[in-house]
């Protein structure tokens, strides 16, 4: 006698996968005729950025994209990468955002270890594609009318294939700069994207009618998630395709921006160009990357900014950290203190649990927290990357003793706030005394004709090696390097002085931080070893 299948089991009423792609559903549900994007002209609504969220996602699975097919995005901060940001793995499709500001063969070598078989690129950079090793099949995005345009006016929507994502899936996939040998693909999942956003939204405080200025690039960690933040918070993304002063104040004027995001090298060029003037209403700003120095947290407040300081890595979705300002108890601390406190990397954001964000020594250990004894920043949790595309050496690597491994040199201060003393690689060993640069950068920055400066190690025949400063004067500006390292002796023990100082312009990555990797290679070149 034949028996009957057993019935399917429901599925669980109490579950869903997290996925930062209903941010896009729920904002075009709730906010039907609000601005979604503003981009130079042009101007669409929440429901029209999810058609053509969809029109894309249509297209890209008529030409094959599904089940974890890689599709590269080369583009300014313009409408095209943030339609990908939803689009590309909405289709099924794993997003690779290239940094614009690489070299040709950096990016030929990102698109290859990555296996792209899509590149949606901005019509820039045409040259800069003719260049590239022909392997991934191409989309133009120009003017009204082109290539990307017709593609999204053709495709129907109806005919788009969803599936229910795993939320452990890989969402993105984001290369580090290289700067210690090849690039390595960070990947991050649906459901670190959807917590981190969310924790992004409570600490920038963003509201519905909240204004985001693009000034961060979308290419750098996915934007800190911004994309999706700032979509979830049912806010308006304002694009901007390259940092500007003059046009960032304009649009803070004309499109009542209210939040920011970037590293300090923006907030110095803002605080310093001819254009600068006082904001009309509060500004909040996000700013990582490198630590902000007391300066310039100072310079932005006078301009009427709030500022939130946050820490993080490409492999922590960006920002990890936040400065939380503890009011009231701070409330009344001097300009100078309150700047100190801000200038701090802080606590765990809020997604994460406190006690997954350490500073620990060589054997895992907890350092004491003192303010004094040096450690390494480890954590784990949901803000930190699934591992390295393709990579399992160095995801090990990476994960050792069941912790992701930053790098960074920091101490533990008595309120439990971490603060880095430098990366590992930047601290100056001088006669057995380490020197932190990051300590000797701010009080450099903090003389009146010093716009930004960099500290790295040079060789010396008697201590080994000494800090060496690059620096940037303000605009009009003038200095001796005798008269900068007289006002450096004024505030440092004598070991932590500069004992060279050289002016000019310091080089940069497409995200503002200094590439000091660059210096020490000009201060040891033609030296076998890195130490003396």
């Amino acid at each position: 006698m034949a028996t009957s299948a057993p019935p399917l089991s429901p599925p669980a009423v109490h579950l869903r996968p997290l996925t930062p792609l209903d941010f896009l559903e729920r904002s075009a549900y709730v906010f039907p005729e609000k601005a979604a994007v503003v981009d130079g002209d042009v101007r669409r609504t929440y429901p029209e950025l999810r058609d053509r969220v969809y029109r894309l996602a249509t297209v890209l699975q008529a030409m094959g994209v599904r089940d974890g097919e890689r599709v590269a995005v080369l583009a300014p901060n313009a409408s095209a990468i943030l339609e990908a940001h939803f689009a590309v793995p909405l289709a099924g499709g794993i997003l690779c955002a290239l940094n614009i500001r690489l070299t040709v063969g950096e990016i030929d070598y990102i698109l290859e270890h990555c296996g792209a078989s899509v590149l949606i690129y901005d019509a820039d950079f045409d040259e800069f594609v003719k260049e590239l090793k022909p392997r991934a099949r191409c989309i133009r995005v120009g003017a009204p009318g082109e290539e990307y345009e017709k593609l999204l006016a053709a495709a129907d929507p109806t005919k788009l294939h969803k599936a229910e994502p795993d939320e452990d899936a890989t969402l993105s996939i984001n290369y580090t700069s290289g700067t210690t040998g090849r690039p390595k693909g960070v990947m991050y999942t649906y459901r670190g994207a959807f917590v981190n956003a969310l924790a992004e939204i409570f600490h920038a405080g963003m509201r519905p009618e909240s204004v985001y200025l693009w000034t961060l690039p979308m290419f750098h960690c996915n934007g800190w998630i911004f994309p999706y933040a700032v979509t979830a918070a049912g806010a308006t993304h304002v694009c901007l395709r390259k940092v500007d002063p003059k046009k960032i104040f304009e649009l803070i004027e004309t499109e009542k921006v209210t939040h920011l995001c970037g590293a300090p090298t923006v907030w110095i060029s803002l605080a310093n160009d001819p254009s600068a003037r006082p904001f009309p209403h509060r500004i909040h700003i996000t700013t990582a990357g490198a630590p902000p120095s007391p300066t310039i947290i100072k310079q932005m407040e006078a301009l009427g900014a709030e500022m939130t300081h946050v820490y993080g890595l490409t492999e922590t979705y960006g920002p990890i950290t936040v400065c939380q300002w503890k009011s009231p108890q701070w409330d009344g601390s001097s300009d100078g203190e309150r700047a100190r406190l801000k200038s701090r990397q802080g606590v765990a954001m809020l997604t994460m649990d406190a006690r997954d964000v350490r500073v620990v020594d060589s054997n895992l250990n907890d350092v004491p927290a003192d303010g004094k004894t040096h450690g390494e920043i480890v954590m784990r949790g949901n803000n930190v990357m699934k591992g390295y595309y393709a990579d399992p050496e160095a995801t090990a690597k990476a994960f050792a003793g069941g912790w992701f491994h930053s790098g960074d040199v920091a101490v533990m201060q008595s309120d439990g706030y971490i603060e880095i003393v430098d990366r590992a690689k930047d601290v100056i060993i001088s006669g057995g005394e380490n020197i932190s640069t990051i300590q000797v950068e701010k009080v450099l920055v903090s003389h009146e004709a010093v716009l930004e400066c960099a500290v790295v190690a040079m060789p010396d025949p008697k201590w080994g090696e000494v800090p060496k400063a690059y620096v940037t004067l303000k605009p009009g500006r003038e200095l001796t390097a005798e008269a900068l390292i007289a006002f450096a002796r004024e505030h440092l023990p004598g070991f932590k002085t500069p004992k060279a100082i050289e002016f000019g312009p310091l080089p940069k990555t497409s995200t503002g931080k200094i590439q000091k990797f660059i210096l020490r290679e000009r201060e040891w070149a033609g030296r076998e070893k890195r130490v003396n």
